[in-house]
């Protein structure tokens, strides 16, 4: 009788059934060829493997991919630090196109504050030294660089030279020429003589007003006709002297002959004032005056005149540097033109470049090389899995013929024969065919034993029959008697349930309360904050009102300061009146302005009036709001111990809550405990139960596989029969 091997491998499995043997049964030679089917690998083109890589291509496949995943990832380096450096250029080109565009305002900005420096304007230096020395510092940032700027940055150099010669040659310090150092080193005396000629020009008409009045008052006297000769020569002379001072003083070039002249009218006014005073001049032939208020007059428009000569002595010390300054002013204005276009053009060059061809080509080639490595790296990889599949085919199709052979040995062995032996070669299936070997004695072993085994079996399974019947009776009763104590102790489990439950919602009413009593006593905490807060804010701002009110004490000191310098104009408006009136015809257009001045004063005077109103309405205003802010104070801080005395009351409550919410859990603690001593002897006299069950069952299904096996021992012996020994 025949056996096929899947009954073997149902024997060997451990299946408690084994499958039906059948004497048709035989070996099929298409099932063997199927196995080989699924066995055998789809077959590889040999004709996908490419001609290797030059140079590297006979080194093995490790080092050719390490090679070209270090050139792919060298060349990703090369090409992030040149993006990175063209990053920095673009940079570079930006900083210095916003430096270009500073060089433009400040050489505007030099050329208005030196034309306002060389006019005496004290305001102008600081400017024009600011704008001079920024303007110095960013051409010297312009005009450096490096040499990795210049390779990768857009440098216009040719600018840049135009910017620095016109700099150098009316800018910087050159000692060939004035430049705005000059400027500079004459500050004193171009402020000097500025306010000078300022204090002159407000002077003038007081001066020419007092030669007047001293002629009139001199012809009153008796004065005699050469007398009164020098003393109208004294109202042109202070006139001519005030329009030379602002000539010299205000022309671009400085004029030798109207410096000449305004030295001599200046001693001529000297000399005609001494002479008047001590008629001690025979040239002149002037007799001194003895009125008193000619002679104090005359004293008055001496110290007028001091100011002319402060300029007029200026003028002679500073010639040279004052020429100089103008001239340094006039190249400046000059140049500073065609500065601002070259800057202009600078600052143009800057934006409008395309950045570095160099920069554009490496990043390019770095790229590309990287892209062709990661190709060739992945090329690489697909050669070395066709090559190795290859290999494998033909390993595998070495296999597939000993599997067959070793499979055409085995045909008797399907057949139930266990005295065939396989082949043992130094193929793959020689040591499975050893194993077979050594399986078919083990099996002959086996069979051999089964057959001793089954009698055995037999006489033992009847046995095994009648202590299964009581058994079965014995356990029947164990289960009857541990139903009923069951049944007992789940009364006394739900009776403690009922108590560990009440427990439980009495430990739940004492913990809200004792939540309800802290969240009372953290509101009261809250209140507290919430009124000291308050009193903080109160006391910062009755700082702030005081300070208010010291502040419109300033503002009452300022508008009357504004007051006193309104009356003043009121007073040189009046002055301007008499004087436009005095003047005549010529003076009417003057007098319409004085008139409007002295209205203005007037309006000034009277918002000043309301400005202080106001004031002192604020300061009182601001000290009623102190006061009251004060009472508030004192009210919150009344608030804050109420709302204190009742946070320890409540903390008081809160500590009675937690002490009997303890207390109550303590209990629920100890019902839970014996409730889950119950559960737990509940479970064990169900488990007790249950096992009591399961053995009943057992012993039920132990006598049904005493049958059972009875009967399968007589299939096994059947079975055991057809096998060849």
């Amino acid at each position: 009788m025949a056996l096929n091997l899947d009954g073997v491998k149902r024997l060997f499995s451990g299946r408690k059934q084994a499958a039906p043997v059948s004497a048709n049964t035989t070996y099929e030679p298409t099932k063997t060829t199927w196995i080989m089917g699924k066995l055998s690998l789809p077959e590889a083109d040999e004709s996908q493997l490419k001609k290797p890589l030059p140079l590297i291509g006979l080194l093995p496949i490790r080092q050719q991919m390490a090679i070209l995943l270090a050139v792919m990832l060298l060349s990703a380096g090369l090409f992030i630090i040149t993006a990175f450096l063209a990053f920095q250029a673009s940079s570079y080109n930006a900083e210095r196109r916003a430096v270009s565009t500073e060089m433009q305002m400040l050489s505007q900005r030099i050329a208005r504050a030196s034309t306002q420096a060389v006019q005496g304007k004290a305001e102008a230096f600081p400017i024009l030294k600011d704008a001079y020395i920024r303007f110095d510092d960013n051409l010297k940032q312009l005009s450096g660089g490096g040499l990795l700027a210049s390779l990768l940055a857009h440098n216009p150099t040719q600018l840049i030279n135009s910017v620095n010669a016109i700099w150098k040659k009316s800018f910087s310090s050159n000692a060939a020429r004035p430049t705005v150092d000059t400027i500079l080193k004459q500050e004193k005396a171009l402020v000097t003589i500025g306010q000078s000629v300022l204090t002159i020009n407000r002077n003038d008409a007081i001066l020419l007003e007092n030669t007047q009045e001293f002629a009139k008052m001199l012809g009153a006297n008796g004065g005699s006709a050469r007398d009164l000769e020098y003393a109208q020569h004294l109202s042109m002379l202070s006139q001519r002297m005030a329009k030379n001072s602002n000539t010299v003083f205000g022309d671009d070039l400085i004029n030798p002959e109207v410096v000449s002249l305004l030295g001599k009218d200046s001693v001529l006014f000297d000399e005609i004032i001494t002479a008047f005073l001590d008629g001690q001049n025979p040239d002149l032939q002037i007799r001194a005056v003895s009125n008193p208020a000619l002679i104090e007059k005359l004293k008055e428009i001496d110290k007028r005149f001091r100011d002319f000569e402060v300029v007029i002595t200026s003028f002679s010390k500073n010639m040279q540097p004052l020429v100089s300054s103008r001239l340094a002013s006039q190249s400046i204005v000059t140049d500073s033109e065609k500065l601002l276009q070259d800057t202009g053009k600078l600052a143009d060059a800057y934006e409008n470049t395309a950045g570095s061809f160099v920069t554009g080509f490496l990043e390019f080639t770095f790229i590309v090389i990287a892209l062709f490595s990661l190709y060739q790296l992945v090329s690489v990889f697909n050669q070395e899995s066709v090559r190795r599949r290859l290999v494998l085919e033909a390993e595998n199709k070495k296999n597939q013929e000993a599997i067959l052979r070793l499979l055409n040995e085995m045909a008797d062995l399907a057949d139930g024969d266990l005295t065939v032996r396989a082949s043992v070669t130094e193929d793959l299936t020689g040591a499975i065919a050893d194993s077979i070997n050594y399986t078919i004695e083990e099996l002959r072993s086996l069979i051999t034993k089964i057959n001793r085994a089954t009698g055995q079996v037999t006489s033992a399974t009847q046995e095994a029959q009648g202590i299964s019947d009581e058994l079965l009776a014995a356990a029947e009763r164990q289960s009857v008697e541990i139903e009923g104590t069951n049944q007992t102790v789940e009364q006394m489990v739900t009776s403690i349930r009922g108590v560990s439950s009440n427990a439980a919602e009495s430990a739940n009413v004492a913990q809200s309360s004792l939540m309800a009593a802290e969240k009372g006593a953290e509101a009261v905490q809250n209140q507290i904050k919430g009124m000291g807060d308050i009193r903080e804010q109160i006391q910062e701002t009755a700082k702030r009102i005081k300070r208010l009110g010291e502040s419109s004490q300033e503002i009452s000191e300022i508008v009357e300061l504004i007051s006193d310098i309104t009356e003043q104009t009121n007073v040189l408006a009046l002055n301007a009146a008499i004087q436009a009136a005095a003047a005549g015809d010529a003076g009417r257009g003057f007098s319409i302005v004085a008139e409007e001045v002295q209205r203005l004063a007037e309006r000034s005077g009277e918002a000043t009036k309301q400005i202080s109103a106001i004031v002192k309405t604020i300061q009182t205003d601001t000290h009623d709001a102190v006061a009251a802010m004060e009472v508030s104070t004192q009210g919150v801080v009344e608030g804050a111990k109420l709302s204190d005395a009742a946070g320890q009351a409540l903390t008081e409550i809160g500590q009675v809550s937690r002490d009997l919410a303890r207390l109550i859990e303590s209990i629920a603690h100890e019902t839970e405990d014996q409730t889950q001593l119950a559960s737990k002897v509940n479970l064990s006299m169900r488990d007790i139960l249950a096992i009591t069950e399961q053995t009943t069952a057992g012993t039920k299904q132990s006598a049904i596989a005493v049958g059972q096996l009875t009967s399968l021992a007589q299939e096994l012996k059947d079975s055991a029969s057809g096998f060849k020994l």
